[in-house]
């Protein structure tokens, strides 16, 4: 390689780092964001198993229904820290710019949710009758916290 050619190597080496460091910040993370999507599809299957149970499409099943609320409690227990600021957009998210602009608020209901989901859970119901109370106080956290923390695309 000549001595032009080197020269000509160094200039586009230091172009192109001097264009890469005046992109916008934009890289996302995009990982935390599967994780917490993950979660919310756990979470929505538990949901959905319990619905069925609800609506008598399917027998009321007292170990199934420990296992919504076992579901739910595990994918909530850490999905709180699924929302780092790199995470605001990118693959696909849902997640409302309220997380970041309200965080106090944001982690109330992820708490509240949490609470609820313990307090049902620790009903072990054992019948419909007393599974439908239990997850109606659950449910009401996910349309609550739906409403200002998520952006339905």
């Amino acid at each position: 390689m000549n001595v032009q050619s080197l020269a000509f190597a160094a200039a586009l080496v230091a172009a192109s780092a001097g264009a890469l460091a005046v992109l916008p910040a934009g890289a996302q993370n995009l990982d935390v964001i599967k994780q917490r999507q993950e979660a919310m599809k756990n979470i929505g299957g538990a949901a959905k198993a319990a619905g069925q149970m609800l609506k008598g499409e399917v027998a009321f099943d007292a170990a199934k229904a420990a296992a919504v609320f076992t579901v739910m409690a595990s994918n909530a227990k850490e999905f709180g820290t699924h929302f780092p600021e790199d995470s605001k957009t990118g693959g696909k998210t849902e997640a409302a710019p309220a997380i970041w602009t309200k965080p106090e608020e944001f982690k109330a209901e992820l708490a509240k949710f949490e609470g609820d989901i313990a307090a049902a859970a620790a009903t072990k119901p054992e019948s419909l009758d007393a599974f439908k109370p239990a997850f109606a106080s659950v449910a009401q956290n996910c349309k609550g916290c739906h409403e200002e923390f998520r952006v339905d695309n």
